[in-house]
């Protein structure tokens, strides 16, 4: 008997990889939905790259309903993304075309995949930005999705918004997440106010077994110092 069924959209990257591992660390069925396979989950479903958006969300809910045969998630967790910076002067529709695909895509996908599959009182976690709660004008294609995710965020957490009873809705807003990519690119960097990928697991994981959960709609920064996160609610 598993722990109970989670589903990892961007279970390939650092912190979807983490997140698989920790699932199954902790005796759960896991799906994993990415570009590419991620061989540790039970199931791992590979979205077409080049399919339309509508394509891409027909295929990721027809495999794991597949996959699931019956049965329901008790959680789906987002946490595909990326990063892009640029201004308007250069590039801003390339930029916000690859931003929107990476993030809004796979936020929205995994919406449609919580109305269609996640039980009653089930967990949907998408990944917004803190800096994306004001103006970015270094990174404004980055700034428009995140924000647009957050404003999803809040909308699936209001009645009839197409989720099951009592779901809980909430979007995490990192400012630097520990991966190994961060570290390479930011080798000087204060690694303290950074925010481990096993501590992001281990809310979700967590909020998954109803255990100090936030307010549905909430949007929660993780906030880094010295090594210790704290959740701090966005206005």
């Amino acid at each position: 008997m598993s722990a109970g069924r989670v589903v990892v959209y961007g279970g390939k990257g650092a912190l979807g990889s983490a997140c698989v591992d920790h699932f199954k660390s902790k005796n759960f069925w896991v799906g994993s939905i990415d570009l590419s396979e991620n061989d540790k989950a039970d199931v791992s479903v590979v979205v077409p790259r080049d399919a339309s958006w509508e394509e891409q969300e027909s295929s990721v809910i027809g495999k794991v309903a597949e996959s699931l045969a019956g049965n329901k998630l008790d959680a789906v967790i987002c946490v595909a993304g990326g990063w892009a910076g640029g201004n308007a002067k250069k590039d801003l529709a390339k930029n916000a075309d690859l931003m929107w695909r990476q993030s809004v895509w796979s936020s929205s996908i995994s919406a449609a995949l919580a109305a269609q599959h996640l039980k009653d009182g089930g967990l949907l976690a998408l990944t917004g930005a803190k800096p994306a709660l004001e103006g970015t004008p270094g990174m404004i294609g980055y700034g428009m999705a995140k924000a647009a995710v957050h404003q999803l965020t809040r909308s699936l957490a209001g009645k009839d918004s197409g989720l099951p009873n009592d779901a809980l809705v909430v979007s995490i807003l990192p400012v630097t997440l520990d991966t190994p990519m961060n570290r390479k690119w930011m080798p000087k960097a204060d690694f303290g106010s950074w925010t481990p990928l096993t501590e992001v697991a281990q809310l979700f994981n967590k909020w998954t077994l109803n255990e100090e959960r936030p307010k549905s709609g909430a949007l929660l920064q993780l906030i880094t110092k010295d090594g210790v996160t704290e959740l701090i609610a966005a206005e």
